[in-house]
């Protein structure tokens, strides 16, 4: 998903606009983590990145998705950019600490 939002509109308001932004993403990365994963894959990982243009944004975290989005309504932007790409997870084995 790479989208510009809007965050204006004549009849909306911005409270509605952001509720149905962060349900489109909710609902997205439900739909990719749904999805059957490939020979040898562990779980679907995401790439995302955030800005008020595509060319600004800047890597995040999946979990932040929404502080971001809280941020640009609280900053009173017009519309910002979200890129969430979805990319083969492989789980790391931990290393135990020597005693």
């Amino acid at each position: 998903m790479k989208k510009t939002f809007q965050l204006t509109h004549p009849k909306i308001k911005l409270a509605r606009l952001v509720e149905a932004i962060k349900h489109d993403v909710k609902k997205y990365i439900k739909r990719e983590r749904n999805k059957k994963l490939p020979e040898g894959v562990d779980f679907w990982d995401f790439d995302c990145k955030y800005g008020p243009t595509a060319e600004e944004a800047n890597e995040i975290h999946l979990s932040e998705i929404n502080k971001c989005i809280d941020n640009a309504e609280n900053q009173q932007l017009e519309s910002f950019y979200l890129e969430i790409m979805v990319k083969p997870g492989y789980r790391m084995k931990k290393v135990k600490p020597l005693e």
